[in-house]
């Protein structure tokens, strides 16, 4: 009768009737009675043995059947559609060919471990060959005085270049260039490694040093500091127009328009103020007032060119004003108007110095009254002829009036030598001496006693009378 061949798990594989083969499977199925099933039989055996070695899959496989693919020496399964390595990794130099995704090679070579994507072999690791040494980041735990921390180091060419951690500590085992570690990345300290390239922004920067590496690679102490008192060596240069701006309330600006410079105090009502050192003693020699707008001059102001004022000039003080130049000069650049120094007094015109152009001459005066000032050349030496002229002689010295009137400037004329003196005599000195010579009466000296004088009596002098020199004359009663 016919055999039924059944599966593991029950379902049929084949019928199989009296005396034939049946070939549905990859091994040779008898039924009753065939005659040559020994061979067959034997042939199935050794194809059990051998997984089907061949280089061709078997054909009519069943799902977990084995066969080893002798074109890349691998152990396959037939999953139900395909044969698919059963996880044994090939060792060898080259990429191993005709393998199926999942597959794994080991590089003989570079001893690294490989896994087929099923285009390409994908590296496994490690990520450096035999050749470079341990090269690349590899995680460690490193005792501390706080317990042992697990940290990801760097190594490159069995060298290790820098720690990253996730806290500070430092190792209680004596790490080579890491005597701590700090939250971050260390670098390693023996090998005076650093940072390079383009970086877009850093937290902190590390002013402990001012000691330049290169002309590009500058110290951070040789930074300004913004939180901070700082100086620097160079010229600072503030390349916009909006200029510098101090001030915790930003009180002073200088800022620049039109190539125009503008130096501002911002704070109302107050001033800008300029000061030195004098001899120790701080002194605001310029200060520009924001009350009032004005500006503060305190000590001396040398002006090289022109001054010029286009409003009033005003000197608080009773100090001299002091000018070196020869000439003063009013009025400059305007026309012919009278000009001259006004000085202020209770009067409501004050006094006045000034030149009259429509005299062509200097007027002075006080409270609003005002005549010439005489030249000399205004003086005249003929008084009688011009009258009412201020008077000056003659080069020869004579002057010419119609009657002077003087005051007690001469002296009596009483001897011989009154003519010695060149001061005018009075009216009153001329009538004493004609007095003496011709009068009606006594000598005004009651004693008769003076020497040299010349007397006209009604009687003759008596004993005492008179002295050596002097005239008598006895006239009738």
């Amino acid at each position: 009768m016919a055999y039924t061949i059944n599966k593991t798990d029950g379902t049929v594989v084949t019928t199989i009737t009296d005396g034939t083969v049946d070939n549905t499977t990859s091994l040779q199925l008898f039924g009753k009675s065939f005659s040559g099933f020994g061979e067959g039989l034997n042939e199935n055996l050794v194809k059990l043995l051998e997984n089907a070695a061949g280089t061709s899959a078997p054909t009519a496989p069943l799902r977990g059947e084995l066969w080893f693919d002798t074109n890349t020496a691998q152990l396959k399964v037939y999953d139900g559609s395909a044969f698919k390595p059963t996880g044994a990794a090939k060792s060898q130099a080259s990429e191993p060919t005709s393998a199926s995704a999942g597959d794994l090679w080991h590089n003989s070579t570079d001893d690294q471990l490989y896994v087929y994507t099923g285009s390409a072999w994908l590296l496994v690791g490690p990520v450096y060959t035999s050749g470079q040494t341990l090269s690349g980041w590899k995680i460690e735990t490193l005792a501390s005085s706080g317990g042992n921390k697990v940290v990801s180091s760097m190594y490159a060419g069995n060298t290790r270049v820098a720690i990253l951690s996730k806290e500070t500590f430092t190792p209680s085992v004596t790490q080579t260039g890491f005597a701590s570690i700090k939250a971050g990345l260390t670098l390693n300290s023996t090998l005076g490694a650093v940072f390079e390239g383009t970086n877009t922004q850093a937290a902190t920067i590390d002013v402990s040093g001012t000691t330049n590496t290169s002309a590009t690679l500058i110290a951070g102490g040789n930074f300004l500091r913004a939180d901070a008192a700082d100086s620097t060596t160079g010229a600072l240069t503030v390349d916009t127009d909006d200029g510098v701006i101090i001030g915790d309330a930003q009180e002073l600006s200088i800022t620049v328009s039109s190539n125009d410079v503008t130096v501002a105090q911002t704070s109302q009502d107050k001033d800008l103020k300029f000061t030195v050192n004098d001899g120790g003693v701080t002194k605001t020699p310029l200060q520009l007032t924001g009350a009032d707008g004005g500006v503060d001059i305190t000590g001396d102001v040398t002006v090289t060119g022109n001054l010029t004022v286009s409003g009033e000039f005003d000197k608080s003080g009773s100090v001299i004003n002091l000018v070196d130049d020869a000439f003063i000069k009013l009025n400059s650049g305007n026309s012919e108007a009278d000009s001259g120094l006004i000085i202020e007094t209770s009067d409501t015109d004050d006094a006045r110095l000034f030149y009259d152009v429509s005299e062509n001459h200097f007027t002075a005066g006080q409270g609003g009254t005002y005549s010439q000032v005489i030249r000399l050349a205004d003086a005249v030496a003929d008084g009688n002829s011009n009258k009412e002229k201020v008077l000056k002689t003659t080069a020869a010295g004579l002057l010419t009036v119609t009657n002077v009137n003087l005051a007690a400037v001469g002296s009596d004329i009483t001897s011989s030598t009154s003519d010695s003196s060149v001061a005018v005599p009075t009216t009153g000195q001329v009538a004493k001496s004609l007095k003496l010579w011709g009068g009606s009466t006594i000598s005004d000296d009651s004693s008769n006693s003076i020497a040299g004088n010349r007397y006209v009596e009604t009687s003759a002098p008596t004993s005492g009378q008179g002295a050596n020199g002097d005239l008598w004359f006895v006239r009738e009663a």
